[in-house]
């Protein structure tokens, strides 16, 4: 198995516990507090774990230095953890002030604000209508433009208020989700280039699994899960997948009122054809 992020190690460990002492589950992540916190809660498993700080769109590179060839199962979990959330670090969070950073991998060079100092107004309306599809992108960015002018934009809390100020509109009725949430999710995606990660899995899939392997991504908002679907659909076409969920699965309300995270999550899977 190959579990592509890791995370906290959850899903390896629940999976690891059905392999025997020949089973491998090769683990990656590009976050290395994951990697150690995983390392702990993998160690009880009687297989083989690998652990390999690394962004899954090297997962080709990964599998074979580790002389693992093709693999059974291939998991990725697009979420975050919370604890990079609450990671002060990482910058990830308007519900409290924070660097405005968003690197997951440390490694890369630019910043959430980098991205909101340095782009232009039209380039950044652009951004945040694209990763975040939000339809005021304009005015937020002309909001965002006219703040920086005072001085740089360097807290999570700074960008939050700009962005509630220009969404802000009397007798509204109050959104479902925080105003800054679109915003934020689209520096996120741009500051980690998520979707070309995401791509790049995707593409390398086929060549990875076994006839009758399986991959199961889990996305967490549309333009994951649209880039996962199509994949999966034109694959289907081409006769390398057979589609296993029509529609993807999600959460129900149980697992909703246990986990808030989960409302937005979707599984989507296919299974290696042996044909093509």
């Amino acid at each position: 198995m190959v579990d592509a992020t890791v995370g906290h190690g959850g899903h390896s460990f629940l999976f690891g516990k059905q392999l025997g002492p020949e089973g491998v589950v090769l683990g990656l992540d590009f976050d290395e507090k994951s990697i150690q916190r995983a390392q702990l809660i993998l160690k009880e498993l009687s297989c083989k774990v690998v652990l390999v700080k690394s962004n899954f769109a090297q997962i080709e590179r990964v599998i074979k230095e580790n002389s693992i060839g093709k693999v059974d199962f291939l998991l990725a979990d697009l979420g975050f953890c919370s604890s990079q959330v609450a990671d002060s670090e990482k910058g990830l969070s308007f519900l409290h002030d924070m660097p405005l950073d968003m690197r997951i991998d440390q490694s890369l060079e630019t910043t959430a604000a980098d991205i909101i100092n340095r782009t232009d107004e039209k380039s950044l309306a652009d951004l945040i209508f694209k990763y975040g599809e939000d339809r005021a992108s304009r005015r937020i960015a002309r909001y965002i433009v006219q703040a920086r002018r005072e001085g740089p934009i360097e807290s999570t809390g700074q960008l939050a208020k700009i962005v509630c100020k220009a969404l802000y509109r009397p007798g509204k009725r109050r959104a479902k989700i925080h105003p800054a949430t679109r915003t934020f999710q689209a520096l996120r995606i741009a500051v980690n280039h998520e979707l070309d990660n995401l791509q790049a899995l995707l593409d390398k899939a086929p060549g990875l699994l076994k006839d009758g392997g399986t991959v199961a991504i889990i996305s967490f908002h549309s333009l994951e899960d649209r880039l996962v679907k199509y994949d999966f659909r034109q694959n289907a076409k081409d006769g390398v997948y057979e589609i296993l969920t029509k529609k993807p699965l999600v959460a129900d309300r149980d697992e909703i009122k246990s986990n808030p995270r989960a409302r937005s999550a979707k599984l989507r899977i296919a299974r290696r054809t042996g044909d093509s």
